[in-house]
Formats: structure tokens, C-alpha cells, sequence
């Protein structure tokens, strides 16, 4: 039940994203984008805004998500953009693959920031850390399918 908000609050920004980039379009000191032309002022605020809803959704059942939830879809998009910035350094475009860092990097910002209020145990973040790859894998080639996206991972 934690983890949706972090899968809800990842996906968002492909839904409803779009328009101006976080980073105005500027480079870093390495000459590479900060972020890049896929994370958008639009995407950020939908992945918040769509997370903390499931959250508060959620919230009945766990009052600790009311709060908790938005922790997480915070921390989840946060985490995606240090994936990105990160890609950056290295030289891989935007929508271009980076194994693991790709499915997991919005999982540890929503589980970091999520714990501060949302305390998960071991067995629960490992169980989350194993199955979120395929999940990853497998909706993002549905979106794919779909035409929502333009690579399959």
C-alpha cells in the first residue's frame, strides 16, 4: 500500500507532463543538459499532485499516508530527476536506457523520503526493490504499445 503512491506519482508526469523543462534548458558545467527535455515543470507537479491523491485515497485505511503520501510522491519524483541528472553526467540522451537506475531511482527517493513518516520495515523494501524492475519493465512497454511513449522501457 506505501509503494502507491511512488508508482502513481512516477507515472503521472508521462500522462499529463509536458510543456516548459525544469532545467529552462540549460547546461551544467560539463556542457550536458541539467536535466533535460523530458523533465518538465508540468510532469513535476503532476507526479506530486497524482501521488499525494493516492495518498490521501489511501489515507483511510492509513491515516499516516495522508501526510506520508505525499512524502512519497516527493521523494519518487525527486529521485527520478537525480536519475536524470545523473544519466546526464554520463552522456546518455534522455529516453535512452540506464539498467537498474531507470527502475529504481524513483523507488529510493519515495522510500527514503517516504520513511520519515511512513517507516517501512527490511522485508517490505526489499520485497519492493525486487518486484518494481518487471513492473517498470512491463508498464512502460504497455505505454509503449499504447503509444504513450516512444521506447519501450
Amino acid at each position: 500500500m506505501f509503494i502507491g503512491p511512488s508508482y502513481v506519482a512516477n507515472a503521472a508526469p508521462l500522462l499529463l507532463g509536458g510543456g516548459a523543462p525544469l532545467d529552462g534548458g540549460r547546461n551544467f558545467f560539463d556542457g550536458q543538459r541539467i536535466l533535460g527535455a523530458h523533465k518538465t515543470v508540468r510532469g513535476l507537479f503532476a507526479g506530486i499532485v497524482a501521488g499525494s491523491l493516492v495518498g490521501l485515497a489511501e489515507s483511510s485505511v492509513d491515516n499516516r499516508l495522508l501526510l506520508g503520501g505525499f512524502m512519497i510522491a516527493l521523494g519518487t519524483v525527486l529521485g527520478d530527476l537525480l536519475g536524470a541528472f545523473f544519466k546526464r553526467r554520463v552522456q546518455i540522451k534522455p529516453g535512452e536506457p540506464l539498467p537498474i537506475v531507470d527502475q529504481l531511482d524513483f523507488v529510493f527517493g519515495g522510500l527514503l523520503l517516504g520513511q520519515l513518516l511512513f517507516p517501512m520495515n527490511l522485508l517490505s523494501i526489499l520485497i519492493v526493490i525486487v518486484v518494481t524492475p518487471p513492473i517498470h519493465l512491463g508498464t512502460n512497454y504497455g505505454a509503449f504499445k499504447l503509444g504513450l511513449k516512444r521506447t519501450r522501457w
